[in-house]
């Protein structure tokens, strides 16, 4: 699917008559490949070019929310092994809450936001509650560790 929407995207690159798309896509979803089930995460942009990621995001400030994500899944200094996250579903979600407060510079509220999450044993595009979000940016705030982002 990212494949195909990258290719549509360049294809609008190579004609003057046609206007190039304007958009970058995440594309996220879940391979089930047997009894496994595999996260994937797919960013497109305009130009065509598509590329597979552990945490992306797109659109104002992405740099700045990239940084934030590269940084907590980066190897530890002087190791050359690839950082291969095995987070839980609570803290993936405070993650993603975490880099948002990081770069918006302020508290999130629960009413203010909405998230939703796709989990392996519910393969559908949740969304999750305002009492599930204000569940989560209480965990955050009281989280010391690496995830809630404070350097």
């Amino acid at each position: 699917l990212a494949k195909r929407a990258a290719d549509t995207a360049q294809v609008y690159t190579q004609h003057a008559n046609m206007r190039p798309l304007g958009i970058a896509m995440i594309i996220i979803g879940i391979d089930v490949e047997g009894e496994k089930k595999v996260p994937q995460l797919f960013r497109c942009d305009p130009a065509g070019y598509y590329v597979g990621y552990k945490a992306t995001s797109a659109g104002a400030k992405e740099q700045e929310a990239n940084n934030f994500l590269e940084k907590r899944f980066k190897p530890p200094a002087g190791s050359n092994v690839a950082v291969d996250p095995k987070l839980s579903h609570d803290d993936t979600v405070q993650l993603a809450l975490a880099c948002l407060q990081n770069v918006l510079g302020a508290d999130l509220k629960a009413n203010d936001i909405e998230a939703c999450v796709v989990r392996h044993d519910n393969l559908a595009f949740t969304r999750l509650s305002a009492d599930e979000l204000e569940t989560q940016l209480t965990a955050l705030a009281e989280r010391d560790d690496d995830i809630a982002g404070r350097d």
